[in-house]
């Protein structure tokens, strides 16, 4: 079942659609004819699918459609009440948007946290995924950060989030009190903080290794896949995304110097030029 839900004074509200028996908010633009891409976001307080990928989706939705789901617990998607946040929850809740919305085959972004859904999806549908994009990607194992830990671990005030905002922008320009009064904002929203809280409790590193897909299932994606991060990433270290590098066949990587971990914000217009030029080879 989908349909519209567009609130033209939200616009990270848009269609809904039931994927994994949630009812999922999800962003659609473009129709062109490049094969459809998926965006995954990652897993920040107050995050969706339009936070995430507000900058890119204008410039990928010129030549293909361009999908942008919330994740169950995030953004505007349902929050059912003592709902178990797993990694195979939130992969199923992808593999049957894609089917609701009739692809056979995409491409996938994926952010952080959306970075290991997308690896996983890659390694088990090789017959679907047309091209794979991880942006500093979870799904090796490493140590947890400090940033990560805080990121998770975020209880909601203006200065804890303007406390998780300085981990992720290498340029502190782009964190001003009205952008974290906005993040906190949507961080408060009824239900936000109550789900975010549930995903991700102490001990931490527990869940980056839930989030881990076997090397030998990561040596056998066959999609060409583009690997990106930021040098100065103090949320997900730089190693894994060379990690993955190492083990992707057809793999190619992409360090963005002077960034932290929102590559997509922080070098907008060179990110979306590579990403919609890869798409597209």
């Amino acid at each position: 079942m989908t349909g519209t839900h567009f609130d033209a004074a939200n616009p990270a509200i848009g269609k809904r659609v039931v994927a994994g028996g949630i009812d999922t908010n999800y962003l659609d633009e473009g129709r062109g004819s490049g094969v459809p891409v998926v965006l995954l976001h990652g897993s920040g307080p107050g995050v969706s699918g339009y936070a995430n990928w507000r900058l890119t989706i204008p410039t990928l939705a010129v030549d293909r459609r361009v999908l942008a789901p919330d994740l169950v617990g995030f953004g505007y998607s349902e929050r059912p009440r003592d709902y178990r946040y797993v990694m195979d929850a939130w992969i199923g809740q992808v593999q049957d948007f894609v089917d609701a919305l009739g692809l056979d085959r995409y491409s996938l972004v994926g952010n952080s946290f959306g970075g290991a859904l997308a690896l996983r999806l890659a390694a088990e549908n090789h017959d679907r995924i047309d091209r794979l994009v991880l942006m500093g990607s979870v799904g090796v194992p490493f140590e947890i950060t400090e940033g990560l830990d805080a990121v998770w671990g975020y209880e909601p005030s203006v200065d804890a989030m303007r406390h998780v905002l300085d981990y992720f922008a290498h340029n502190r320009a782009l964190i001003d009190d009205d952008l974290a009064e906005a993040r906190y904002q949507g961080s408060i929203q009824p239900g936000f903080h109550e789900s975010y809280a549930a995903m991700f409790p102490a001990p931490r590193q527990r869940w980056v290794d839930a989030m881990v897909t076997d090397d030998d299932a990561i040596r056998s994606i066959t999609c060409p896949t583009l690997i990106v991060h930021g040098r100065e990433d103090k949320v997900i270290p730089r190693s894994t995304s060379a990690r993955l590098f190492d083990l992707i066949p057809d793999a190619r990587l992409h360090m963005f110097g002077r960034c932290g971990h929102w590559t997509q914000i922080e070098h907008a217009a060179e990110f979306n030029a590579l990403v919609s030029s890869f798409l597209a080879t």
